[in-house]
């Protein structure tokens, strides 16, 4: 057995008993994994429209087929919070929309996190006509707001995303940068992260970024020595000029792991297309009408997601990854989807699929002891658990374990 991901596995010893108490002796258990405790996650922005009251049912079918595709991989989905869309108009947000959606995901399993409470794109234009203080307390307000109205469906939040830019954008004016250059990195990371602690305190709070610079270093430095509590790092991977490549994955993970925080890869795209020019600057400069999936391109992209996912599940400070796009011609119409246009299934669907739900996960036989004791070794995450018709459930988790188990 490889000790390469031997972080990524427990042990437990387990004794089994029947209904009444009395140990299992000489017993074959039967174990299946079925769930992963790695966070293997999606862009689960159609749950939005899937959990909608009025939805046609041609297109229903369509989104339905997509999701049944998606969550037989994955079990963490992000649901979009863009403030601009959330609240087109002050005081009449999304709420119940976003609720319907959240539960719709966590009913079928599916870990959700926001994203996000703090961005200077799609960002509120009704903010505008406030002046900065004004606008600082609206924005700490929503985030409370969001925050309580969403804790226990939602609990995993990116706070706040691409402050290294925030400051010093200069694209259109907006509400955010206007307040990030009053606060500066640091003290508007300060103020949403502890807006969104105070009204839930259990939260796991992220900051968000696409730049892989040092400046996003100092940020995380500045606002740890600051006393900010940040409890996982996101870093975005959008690679649609071309793929990453171990050279430069390798570089990301010693930079960043560095902090001893968690690493999230929380936005991951990779094109099975032709590339987009590497002169582009702003990735959102290239927009095309058709932007077409090639077999080449789906042979490369599968080739990418298997060695980026390999490597990432390797690293023991990573703990999610994130496939922005379900499917192709969402954004930028990127080929950048597992799936393609009609749903059917691309190369590197059908890779991650061998991997998520074949080597990394656990299943054989125990046979139990005299005293009805058998060691269960596998990934962590929870398994099914079969004797003689008779079932239980039970999750393995890191470190040696002592459990007891009925059948």
């Amino acid at each position: 057995m490889s000790t390469q991901l031997d972080h990524r596995r427990g042990a437990a010893l387990v004794t089994f008993v029947d209904r009444d108490g009395a140990p299992l002796a000489g017993k074959s258990v039967r174990y299946e994994q079925l769930t992963h405790q790695f966070l293997f996650g999606f862009g689960a922005f159609d749950a939005v429209d899937l959990a909608g009251e009025d939805l046609l049912l041609e297109r229903k079918a369509a989104l339905m087929d997509r999701m049944s595709k998606m969550l037989a991989l994955f079990n963490y989905g992000t649901l979009p919070f863009y403030w601009g869309r959330f609240e087109p108009e002050e005081g009449e947000p999304q709420t119940e929309a976003l609720l319907r959606a959240a539960d719709w995901l966590r009913g079928r399993g599916v870990k959700v996190k926001g994203h996000p409470l703090c961005w200077h794109t799609v960002c509120a234009p009704w903010l505008m006509r406030y002046d900065n203080p004004t606008i600082l307390q609206k924005q700490l307000a929503r985030i409370r707001r969001e925050a309580a109205d969403f804790r226990d469906r939602i609990d995993t939040w990116d706070v706040i995303n691409e402050v290294v830019i925030m400051p010093v954008f200069d694209r259109y004016d907006n509400a955010v940068t206007r307040i990030a250059k009053d606060l500066g990195r640091v003290g508007i990371v300060r103020a949403v992260f502890e807006a969104a602690r105070e009204t839930n305190p259990g939260a796991t709070l992220i900051l968000n970024d696409f730049d892989m610079s040092p400046a996003y270093e100092r940020l995380i430095a500045d606002c740890l020595d600051a006393g900010v509590r940040i409890d996982v790092i996101g870093l975005q991977s959008h690679q649609h000029q071309g793929y990453w490549g171990m050279d430069k994955l390798q570089d990301v993970l010693r930079r960043f792991s560095r902090f001893g925080l968690p690493l999230h890869f929380t936005e991951n795209t990779l094109i099975s297309g032709d590339l987009m020019p590497r002169h582009i600057a702003d990735l959102n400069d290239w927009q095309v009408k058709d932007w077409p999936s090639t077999p080449e391109g789906e042979e490369r992209q599968a080739r990418e997601v298997e060695e980026m996912y390999t490597a990432l599940f390797a690293h023991p400070r990573v703990e999610a990854v994130t496939v922005w796009n379900a499917a192709d011609g969402k954004w930028l119409n990127a080929p950048s989807g597992l799936l393609r246009r009609d749903n059917s299934e691309k190369p590197a669907y059908e890779r991650l699929d061998e991997l998520i739900n074949g080597q990394w996960k656990s299943r054989g036989s125990l046979v139990t002891d005299a005293q009805g004791r058998a060691e269960l070794k596998g990934f962590l995450g929870g398994y099914e658990l079969r004797l003689d018709g008779r079932e239980a459930r039970y999750t393995l988790t890191q470190g040696e374990a002592q459990a007891r188990v009925a059948l």
